[in-house]
């Protein structure tokens, strides 16, 4: 979702599998390829969980989004959004407060153009072609700042983005020059791959041919991206049980994602 790792933003490059593509498969659309279909059964296979820890993953969104706007929110800078899963984050948001706003960024430029589509008759949304790996540029684009008031608390989204960059791409800066965009009272919604319950290499070698590669980080790691911020209860928890609202779905206890939410008060 989000990071090409391997491609210019605008280019649309087929000849690889995509994350955001290969989600697409693995949650039951069909905007990818072939390439991107194969990428997904050989990631079934080496990952029996992956279908259902992705579903748990846009549950603990959803989940998180509705938390956000109860708490008074109305401005959401998600970031590597991935192709359209409905419900979306701005649908989400809207049915507590018509208000909210969303701004939507990625790198890919078929998840901008179905975005575009989708969200045309919206004037409270924006979408954005960039790259959280620049987030200075993400932070000034014009339609990121048409969208969200910086003077005004934000949720800023982070989900299933940040394991396809590698150390070398420094995410830990990339969200620590995002948070010092925000103003106090806002949220950093994140979720991360790991391979703490799991040896997951094979799952990891798959994405080796695709345009970034997976990088599995522990619980210590995915905390350290919370600094400068607060986590709110339960802290970080495998997805399925960041305040579950139905009973966790069954092999919960594998799905190798984190999730946390938390606030910013300084």
């Amino acid at each position: 979702m989000g990071q090409d790792g391997g491609f210019s933003v605008g280019e649309i490059d087929t000849s690889r599998p995509h994350p955001a593509r290969i989600y697409d498969y693995l949650l039951g659309g069909k905007d990818n390829y072939d390439v991107d279909r194969r990428a997904g059964d050989e990631l079934a296979a080496a990952a029996p969980e992956v279908r259902i820890g992705l579903q748990a993953n846009r549950a603990f969104l959803r989940r998180a989004v509705r938390y956000l706007v109860s708490s008074g929110i109305r401005q959401i800078l998600d970031i590597g959004t991935g192709l359209p899963t409905s419900p979306n984050v701005h649908e989400i948001a809207h049915e507590l407060a018509p208000d909210a706003r969303v701004a939507y960024v990625d790198n890919d430029p078929i998840v901008a153009a179905h975005a575009n589509a989708l969200l045309s008759s919206s004037g409270a949304t924006s979408v954005v072609l960039a790259d959280v790996r620049d987030p200075q540029a993400i932070v000034n684009h014009p339609e990121v700042r048409r969208a969200i008031d910086f003077d005004r608390p934000v949720a800023l989204l982070l989900v299933a983005v940040l394991h396809f960059l590698t150390d070398a791409e420094k995410p830990a800066q990339a969200v620590a020059a995002l948070r010092d965009a925000l103003p106090a009272g806002s949220f950093l919604v994140l979720s991360h791959a790991t391979g703490d319950f799991a040896d997951r290499s094979a799952a990891q070698a798959v994405y080796n041919k695709a345009t970034a590669t997976l990088n599995l980080r522990s619980r210590a790691e995915v905390e350290g991206f919370f600094d400068g911020f607060e986590l709110v209860e339960p802290g970080l928890a495998q997805v399925p049980f960041w305040r579950p609202d139905t009973p966790p779905p069954p092999r919960s206890a594998e799905i190798g994602f984190y999730g946390g939410v938390a606030r910013k008060t300084a």
